[in-house]
């Protein structure tokens, strides 16, 4: 079975990232306890508001030492890839480390970046197979690897920015695909679908 487990850490929109993720095909299990990761495919961490206020989520409901030990995939939506860095300009707030490096608030005339906007890929990957990369965003941070072979995707408001990155089996985004209609829902399924591939390749 390939169950996606989607982070409750009290700081994200379970309810519209639960039913993208279903509509791609998905088993979902929203996890409020650290067990309910045991057996799953994939992890999704959603995120909304500050980074500091959605580490404090992570830590207090005891999520912090699995997503830093999980083995399968992780995505992490907006300020849930936001945390998964070394720190955050926002609030200060130390973050879970799994990429090297830092987010930064955004030089741009008017914040939040919200809306639609054009996302150009950097290099290939298959949680982009098959997108219209247009997507719709709601932030005002966005990161700063370390690593320049981590970005996948940039973006651009006031001035470029990372829209999406990977380091391994874990993925972030900054946009939102569950609310970013067709090609939010391809990105989704392509995720579940490296879900069950990873799965099926595990001795």
């Amino acid at each position: 079975m390939n169950t996606i487990a989607v982070i409750d850490h009290g700081a994200g929109n379970l309810v519209s990232i639960t039913q993208g993720l279903e509509r791609a095909g998905a088993q979902v299990v929203v996890a409020h306890r650290p067990d309910q990761l045991d057996g799953v495919s994939g992890i999704v961490l959603p995120g909304v508001g500050s980074t500091g206020a959605v580490m404090d989520g992570i830590e207090r409901a005891g999520f912090a030492e699995p997503l830093e030990s999980a083995t399968v995939p992780i995505l992490g939506i907006c300020v849930g890839m936001q945390v998964l860095f070394d720190r955050s300009d926002e609030d200060g707030a130390t973050c879970l480390g799994l990429i090297p490096g830092r987010v930064r608030r955004l030089a741009a005339p008017r914040l939040p970046h919200i809306g639609w906007n054009d996302v150009a890929s950097v290099r290939p990957d298959p949680l982009f197979d098959g997108v219209d990369p247009v997507f719709y965003f709601v932030h005002s941070y966005a990161p700063e690897p370390e690593d320049p072979r981590h970005v996948l995707a940039t973006c651009e408001y006031g001035e470029p920015f990372v829209a999406a990155v990977r380091s391994g089996s874990v993925a972030g985004v900054q946009f939102h695909p569950e609310r970013s209609a067709t090609a939010g829902l391809r990105l989704l399924r392509n995720f579940v679908v490296s879900c069950r591939t990873t799965v099926e390749a595990t001795p």
